[in-house]
């Protein structure tokens, strides 16, 4: 009985402790799953507060709360949730984690620590939380296409911190394997996915439905569990993380259409126990190993709130939400949360990382946890700052590529695109086959070095250059065919967005060079950013940053060049709409300019949507000057002429202040120009029928 009173008495300081912190979280506002660490600390060894509590008890419980967290993301992660999400959510999340895994790997093998360990630090500092995100959006009541954005990019995110646990399992077993070992695991690995699946899709939904269909909610509540734990324990016996195997369940499960009921009956068991995961984290935490490692602790704040934002940012606009929708969806995700802890606990539990990993996780977790209001509050006035400091030409390329992503987004809907998954699927395998030389070169080149040294007699750095300079001419190819597919996508997507003209002149031209040779640098980086990540722990980091450095290097300049002769372009746009506008009588209304526009499109393509505005009484606009607006990075349009009585004015000077009764001409995106409009009426003025944004296609009809 000296066991079951043990038991019960740690139960019982864990679940009164945690209740209590909880409370007092709430009370100010916080996460609680801030509460529950510190409601480990406190009941932890560490401190010896409370000597009563036996941590492998709570450990073993804590690994229950494991196995249902990850049950419940895998009930609402199911693949046509992932088929809505769209490109939009996958591109954030691929750049932004490869960014951080590369980024984080590299501080780790900065300060001494393992291959294997430096790559469980990048994956602490690539995910963020959905718990705080979601608060902090509920606290300060926003809403619209900046949340759907922001949780699409979770849920991409939350599916490939599965997949780095599973990842991370395959290293915790192997250690530092050989490039033959790291093969084997990876078959074995795609075996057992290949079987829980197959198996489990055949079985599971239909078994699920049936239960369900019984109406007694303590049988369909016993029967996920058993299905949970069942695969959990299946997930183990291979010798993978209990996480992966409680994830496909999960997901199974939500195959069978029921998934809404499961939750309401899963979500108080998994709460229970999943508090007591996160009690069992801060029992983990040695105190002193926090105040011993203050430099890699701001280092990695410094991280989470700055680079990780940024890559979101990039993301973000590369795939066409502007300057300002970007850099509040990065600022809202700078933070890490629950399975930074998973990922660190994994990684300590097993051995194969760094014991400072999960004292680290967590406290950058607080401290960005604590941060992440105040940045969500600022976005607005980081944009701007932006807006101000940006040049011209770049602000001018900003405010049409969201318009010009929205008729490449609309030319696929009507499947004008053409094929592209000839060139996705070439551009694919290259980048397969491109990490999988800089493996094998990280984990082959000692033993090819030694086979050198005893056939040809050469030793030492003449055998070391023969054997990179074999591995480059291996990889010459690959490289040329990745820029051969990325040329390819791009430019059929830019000519989507803005078709060849079939005779005479191309006005197009400028805008469409702008934008392919966008596409081309997004494309780059993406690739770029998964090859480094993917094999950061194994291959040295400033090799394979030097060759995506120096490629990039060279589309930076041409782009850069043609976003100059994209300002050319938009000044004759400009002009046309000054010619248009004076031709208008005076007094005309917003409907007659519209008219007077529809011409300009089919001129000079690639302006996006035009919308003429006429500035009413209380428009913060007025007495403004048109580049102190700060539009671009407000709301993603900008401003090309403005109309004054019987003048009309190009808004590129400087000596412009904009006055009652202006009519200004916005472009952009429609959501951009939209934004613009409401902004510049103050949310005042009634809505015009005749205020309508003209398309490039409406201008075609």
């Amino acid at each position: 009985m000296p066991t079951d009173s043990t038991f019960l008495s740690s139960l019982a300081a864990v679940l009164c402790v945690a209740a209590l912190t909880t409370t007092v979280f709430q009370r100010i506002g916080l996460p609680v799953v801030l509460g529950y660490l510190l409601a480990g600390v406190i009941v932890g060894p560490h401190l010896g507060l409370l000597p009563i509590v036996d941590p492998n008890q709570i450990g073993t419980l804590s690994e229950l709360g494991v196995i249902l967290l990850m049950f419940f993301i895998g009930l609402e992660f199911s693949v046509g949730r992932l088929l809505r999400v769209g490109p939009r959510g996958l591109l954030i999340a691929l750049v932004e984690v490869g960014a951080m895994l590369w980024l984080g790997s590299s501080v780790g093998r900065a300060y001494g620590m393992s291959a294997v360990s430096s790559f469980f630090l990048g994956g602490v500092v690539a995910i963020a939380s959905t718990t705080v995100i979601a608060k902090v959006f509920e606290e300060q009541k926003i809403g619209g296409s900046l949340v759907e954005v922001v949780f699409a990019t979770l849920i991409v995110e939350d599916l490939i911190a599965v997949l780095l646990l599973t990842l991370f399992s395959t290293l915790a077993k192997s250690g530092t394997p050989d490039a033959a070992t790291l093969g084997a695991e990876a078959l074995r690995l795609g075996q057992f996915l290949a079987g829980l699946l197959i198996i489990g899709y055949a079985l599971i939904p239909g078994l699920m439905r049936r239960v369900v269909a019984l109406n007694r909610p303590e049988t369909t509540l016993l029967a996920s569990i058993g299905v949970c734990f069942a695969a959990a324990l299946a997930a183990r016996h291979f010798g993978y993380s209990v996480a992966l195997g409680a994830f496909l369940a999960g997901s199974l499960v939500a195959e069978s259409g029921e998934e809404k009921r499961i939750e309401v009956l899963v979500r108080p068991v998994r709460d229970m126990f999943a508090a007591v995961f996160f009690v069992a984290i801060g029992m983990s935490i040695e105190p002193k190993l926090i105040l011993a490692n203050p430099g890699l602790v701001a280092l990695l704040c410094l991280l989470v709130l700055v680079a990780k934002p940024l890559a979101v940012a990039l993301a973000g606009f590369f795939s066409g939400l502007g300057i300002g929708k970007s850099l509040r969806a990065g600022l809202s995700m700078g933070q890490i949360g629950e399975f930074s802890f998973i990922i660190a606990g994994l990684g300590v539990a097993t051995g194969s990382a760094d014991p400072r990993l999960l004292a680290l996780a967590v406290s950058v977790a607080a401290i960005t946890t604590f941060t992440t209001p105040f940045m969500v509050r600022h976005a607005d006035r980081a944009a701007a700052a932006v807006d101000r400091h940006l040049p011209q030409s770049l602000k001018t390329f900003a405010a049409l590529y969201g318009g010009w992503i929205q008729s490449i987004v609309a030319a696929r809907q009507q499947h004008r695109v053409g094929k592209l998954w000839r060139w996705i699927a070439f551009l694919m395998v290259d980048v397969a086959l491109i990490a999988a030389l800089m493996l094998a070169a990280a984990l082959g080149a000692n033993e090819l070095r030694h086979w050198l040294d005893v056939r040809t007699g050469l030793l030492g750095i003449s055998t070391t250059v023969l054997v990179w300079a074999g591995f480059s001419v291996l990889a010459a190819p690959l490289l040329l065919g990745v820029v051969r597919a990325t040329r390819a996508l791009a430019g059929r997507m830019a000519q989507a967005a803005m078709p060849l003209a079939e005779g005479g002149v191309d006005f197009a031209q400028a805008p469409r060079r702008a934008l392919q040779l966008a596409l081309e640098l997004m494309l780059l980086i993406l690739v770029g950013l998964i090859s480094i990540a993917a094999t950061s722990a194994y291959v040295p980091v400033l090799p394979a940053l030097a060759v995506l450095m120096l490629i990039l290097l060279g589309s930076s300049i041409a782009f850069w060049r043609s976003t100059t002769q994209l300002q050319g372009h938009v000044k004759a746009g400009s002009f046309a709409i000054l010619e248009a506008l004076r031709r208008q009588a005076p007094g005309a209304g917003a409907g007659a300019h519209a008219l007077a526009l529809e011409q300009v499109h089919d001129l000079l393509p690639g302006l996006g949507d035009l919308l003429p505005v006429s500035l009413e009484a209380g428009s913060p606009a007025i007495g403004q000057r048109v580049q102190e607006l700060g539009l671009v990075g407000r709301t993603g349009a900008t401003v090309l002429a403005v109309r004054r009585d019987d003048a009309a004015l190009l808004a590129g000077d400087d000596n412009i202040v904009l006055q009652l009764g202006d009519t200004v001409v916005l472009a952009g995106s429609s959501e951009a120009v939209e934004l613009a409009r409401e902004w510049l009426a103050d949310h005042a003025a009634a809505a015009d029928g005749a205020s309508n944004p003209i398309s490039p296609a409406e201008s075609a009809r």
